[in-house]
């Protein structure tokens, strides 16, 4: 069942966490809430759990209203960031504590803790404590316990915040791969981008209570509608325009630039307030090289990062802005403090409102 959020308002005191918020979370897909603290994101998981009461708007599962539904009703899994296993009891016995509440027989509920510690390949830990654990096995004995009821949809909040990379890094891909073979509808709270890039089928971008944009995470990339989401999903350089250009004209340090085009099909709205272009699109040349799009700029810094070697440069005519590029491989790397051209293909502009 399709899960739809309505005009959704939440208040603390003064404080509005959430904004007339609307999304529809289609059945079996991955969702993420990604954006900074404080945007909300937490807030709105919380009230579709039913753990936070709205102040307006609804939520419909299907035909049915969870608006007047407590939380344990629900049928939601709900996996957090602290992984709330109780201490004293076992792996098996933390998986199948859902179970015993709801008064599963005994034969049907040992089939069921089985089946979900092989789904988390944590079999041979049935009988260990929490503390006889790591990190990532306690987070997935977690995420065994949330499914084991068979909830209609699984609410993640922030999961693996609280481990290291390298665990994080399994682990987000265990994550989807439970989701996709058991085609659960999942939810995910994150604050970090490559988390959302790499999982989601659907990513929402919120900030200060709003949503920014709803997109797959190649259509958010290539195609940010905002400042913000350009800025926070992966690197973007983001050109303030110069003030007074005519509708549909673009410039940037007294210099002309052509955009192609942006996602609606079209040059943009009339009064834009900046154009964006990932590094990697940023194409340098020697000083004095002409063309389209061509800024002369002086190199500030330069960072080796192993793969890649990332260059920031101050353009001649807006020395203030900062313009990073990012060479792959073997690239010749210049020098710093030595003058380029600077060149910002017109089919990797992006309008910004």
């Amino acid at each position: 069942m399709d899960l739809s959020i309505h005009d959704l308002v939440k208040r603390f005191g003064k404080l509005t966490a959430l904004d007339h918020v609307s999304l529809e979370v289609a059945q079996g897909s991955f969702v993420c809430f990604l954006g900074p603290s404080g945007c909300g994101k937490t807030t709105l998981l919380r009230v579709i759990a039913g753990l936070e009461e709205a102040d307006g708007g609804s939520i419909r599962l299907g035909d049915s209203d969870l608006s007047a539904i407590p939380a344990r009703n629900r049928n939601f899994g709900v996996v957090f960031q602290s992984y709330s296993l109780f201490p004293n009891m076992t792996a098996a016995r933390n998986v199948g504590y859902g179970l015993e509440c709801r008064r599963w027989d005994r034969p049907r509920m040992q089939n069921r803790i089985k089946e979900m510690l092989d789904l988390v390949h944590l079999a041979d830990q049935a009988e260990k404590l929490p503390s006889q654990m790591s990190g990532g096995q306690q987070q997935r004995i977690a995420l065994a316990r949330a499914l084991a009821p068979d909830p209609s949809a699984l609410l993640l909040d922030e999961p693996l915040s609280a481990l290291d990379a390298k665990v994080r890094e399994e682990l987000r891909i265990e994550i989807r791969a439970v989701q996709k073979r058991l085609g659960i509808t999942t939810i995910m709270v994150t604050h970090d981008q490559e988390e959302a890039l790499a999982m989601a089928d659907l990513i929402v971008v919120m900030s200060k209570g709003r949503i920014e944009q709803i997109g797959t995470p190649q259509q958010l990339y290539r195609e940010p509608a905002t400042a913000f989401v350009a800025d926070f999903i992966g690197r973007m350089n983001v050109l303030p325009l110069d003030p007074g250009a005519a509708a549909g004209s673009y410039s940037f340090g007294g210099t002309a630039l052509e955009v192609a085009t942006t996602v609606n099909g079209s040059k943009g709205p009339s009064a834009p307030a900046a154009l964006g272009i990932r590094p990697e699109a940023v194409a340098l040349h020697e000083a004095g090289a002409s063309g389209e799009n061509i800024l002369a700029a002086n190199v500030r810094s330069v960072s080796f990062l192993g793969n890649i070697t990332r260059i920031e440069l101050a353009p001649e005519n807006r020395p203030e802005i900062a313009i990073v590029a990012e060479l792959h491989g073997t690239a010749a790397v210049p020098e710093t403090g030595a003058r380029l051209a600077v060149s910002l293909p017109a089919d990797a502009l992006r309008v910004l409102s």
